[in-house]
């Protein structure tokens, strides 16, 4: 006779895997036989077992009455008070408002009950602190919700915490003054990149299977390839960033979520895309839910092998060995590789790109001052913060307008140069995941933290001038064990496209196994 799970009752492993084998194409199992993780021994029942899926998977198990949205939120729960201690992932949490989303009932689609949370920058929730990770923004609580977090809580995502940011998104670690370091899960000691690091650190030690991020010259893909996940940053005008704010630094920050499947990131997309009123960029209309391309075949690719950063700088060996091999990889799958540069003035662009950033930052805390009722100081702001504002300040509107040329001209010339390519391969980072402190804000020395962060990722922030899609794969990992991404990026509003490879890269080389020991 069949024995009727009652609700809360934990489930067991074999009740677990049994499920799974009865829904094979619809819920993912995210972990390898025999692949335990320390968190399996530290956690008990559903705690212990929920990590397995995926947020579809999950959101699944909740639509067949498997197990309900309040037992899963006290399984993310119980794993924040475990893990963030360690971690430093969650800047602020909110249970609470939570369970009251469940109770109410909102939301209704495809991830109706699944826990998930926001990056603390660029994105507002009614009643809910947004600091930016910045002293000046420190009590700031908007009373709306951004048009992204309305489409969020529609999907049936239930919003629990936020997640750690440095301070404006302005670096690629996630440390601050105001929230302290964050911690890569695959090495406490190493960064988990930025500026979604807090996102990342979650997601990797399965905290959650996804969560929000944005990416401004990397913001994604960095942290991504830090903490061994699966980062999409999507064409320029895909999602919406309203009704306040409908862009920041002239169109390159773009927002979309960190996951361990690329399913889930063709989903949210699905659930989260399409323009707003107001917004000042379009991006051309998918033939068809993204979620479809997931599987899809992809034709025989020309891909582009780019691994020289056009900095002209360095790239870490197994940075190198991690492209060459995602190479090869592409090839045994049938597609094209050809090993080129890409034709860009990395000095040209990359000025353009910080000039944006400068007079965009100067803006920030000028209207920063005027909510405050009082001008923002050297006091308010990390130092770097402080220095990168002061140049934004002396830069002249020419200067501004020639810098926002500039860029718009770089993305014809990528253009023209992918006329003869589907996608460009290169590695993500240049170097793999660093020590904490090395790319900090607390710096006094720009020049110096300029040189660092340009070293650390030099391969990004093309992509975001340009408006391209683009993703880092977690493909490789060092012999230490840390997480090396591979990016790939695409012609302008060509994201089914990526979505098709991802993809298929995940099905010859699955990711989804490997997780930290934490």
């Amino acid at each position: 006779m069949k024995k009727t799970r009652k609700a809360g009752e934990p489930i067991n492993r074999r009740e677990m895997v049994k499920r799974t084998a009865a829904s094979v194409g619809a819920a993912i199992v995210l972990s390898e036989p025999g692949n335990a993780t320390t968190a399996s021994t530290t956690f008990t029942g559903l705690a212990a077992e929920y990590d397995k899926y995926d947020a579809l998977g999950l959101a699944e198990l909740i639509a067949k009455k498997q197990i309900t949205s309040q037992e899963l939120l006290n399984a993310v729960r119980q794993r924040v008070e475990t893990l963030n201690p360690k971690l430093n992932a969650f800047c602020d949490l909110f249970f609470d408002k939570a369970e009251t989303q469940i109770k109410t009932g909102a939301g209704n689609g495809a991830f109706k009950g699944v826990p998930f949370a926001l990056k603390d920058i660029g994105i507002h929730m009614a009643g809910v602190k947004t600091t930016s990770g910045s002293r000046a923004f420190k009590n700031y609580t908007p009373n709306f919700d951004s048009t992204l977090v309305e489409r969020y809580k529609q999907s049936g995502l239930v919003i629990f915490g936020r997640t750690n940011s440095p301070e404006f998104g302005l670096t690629t670690t996630t440390e601050s003054v105001l929230f302290g370091q964050t911690r890569n899960p695959w090495n406490l000691e190493r960064t988990s990149g930025g500026s979604s690091g807090g996102a990342s650190a979650a997601v990797s030690a399965r905290i959650l299977p996804a969560a929000h991020g944005s990416d401004g010259g990397g913001s994604i893909r960095i942290p991504a390839s830090c903490c061994g996940l699966f980062g999409f940053k999507p064409t320029r005008g895909r999602v919406p960033m309203g009704p306040t704010q409908f862009e920041s630094w002239n169109g390159c920050s773009h927002h979309h979520v960190l996951t361990i499947s690329v399913r889930d990131s063709a989903a949210l997309l699905d659930a989260t895309a399409g323009a707003e009123p107001g917004s000042p960029f379009f991006s051309p209309k998918p033939a068809r839910p993204f979620l479809k391309e997931v599987g899809a075949p992809t034709g025989k690719l020309r891909i582009a092998l780019a691994i020289e950063p056009t900095t002209g700088g360095p790239v870490d060996p197994e940075c190198r060995q991690a492209a060459m091999d995602a190479a090869k990889l592409c090839e045994s799958l049938g597609h094209r590789v050809e090993e080129t540069r890409l034709p860009i003035e990395d000095a040209v662009m990359r000025g353009a790109f910080l000039t944006v950033l400068r007079v965009s930052l100067a803006r920030v805390l000028d209207d920063a001052g005027k909510t405050l009722g009082r001008a923002i100081t050297d006091k308010d702001v990390e130092p770097i913060t402080w220095l990168i504002a002061q140049a934004g300040k002396a830069i002249s509107s020419i200067e501004y307008s020639r810098a926002i040329a500039t860029m718009h001209q770089t993305g014809l010339t990528l253009a023209r140069f992918m006329q003869r390519y589907d996608v460009i391969l290169s590695p993500t980072l240049a170097k793999p995941p660093v020590p904490l402190g090395v790319l900090s804000l607390s710096r006094n020395d720009v020049q110096a933290y300029g040189k660092d962060v340009g070293e650390f990722g030099p391969h990004t922030a093309l992509y975001n001038a340009t408006g391209q899609p683009s993703m880092s794969v977690p493909l490789h990992w060092t012999k230490d064990g840390l997480p090396v991404g591979v990016m790939f990026s695409g012609r302008f509003g060509e994201d089914d496209l990526l979505f098709r490879l991802a993809a298929q890269l995940e099905k010859a080389k699955p990711w989804a196994g490997r997780k930290p020991k934490i």
